[in-house]
């Protein structure tokens, strides 16, 4: 059996997308790697890919020059969690502070991890968690 090496790609639908590219932009500073009318694709850690749908923009099949990409939305409070340092814990509650990002709980998990939880534009709940969140990280 072939394996799978990593989540390439984790997206999210929101209704205002130059609000949430600002927003992604702003406090995790992504940089675009694609971006029109429809979604943007961001940089994460040279390693993945944030996707940002606008609502509704994807529900048809989009041509490319390669093929064509299946239709897909979404809708709904999603989540999705970011890793960063346990050094980089305290930090980050200040930066969300600093820039005005109400961070809505904590957890200390059971293999030494902590993470904090918040809420983007869309009302997505976005979660930096530090090692020791899970048995694999």
């Amino acid at each position: 059996m072939p394996n799978v090496t990593g989540v390439l790609e984790t997206a999210l639908y929101v209704e205002d997308l130059p609000r949430a590219i600002q927003f992604y932009q702003t406090i995790f500073r992504f940089d675009i790697l694609f971006s029109d009318d429809r979604a943007c694709a961001m940089n994460v850690a040279d390693r993945q890919v944030l996707l940002l749908f606008k609502k509704g923009a994807s529900g048809n099949p989009i041509k490319t020059s390669g093929g064509m990409i299946p239709p897909h939305d979404g809708a709904g409070n999603l989540h999705t969690a970011f890793s960063i340092s346990a050094a980089e814990f305290e930090a980050w509650e200040n930066w969300l502070q600093q820039n005005g990002v109400a961070i809505e709980s904590y957890v200390n998990w059971a293999e030494g991890g902590r993470s904090l939880y918040f809420r983007d534009p869309d009302n997505h709940m976005i979660e930096l968690a530090t090692p020791g969140t899970w048995a694999i990280y």
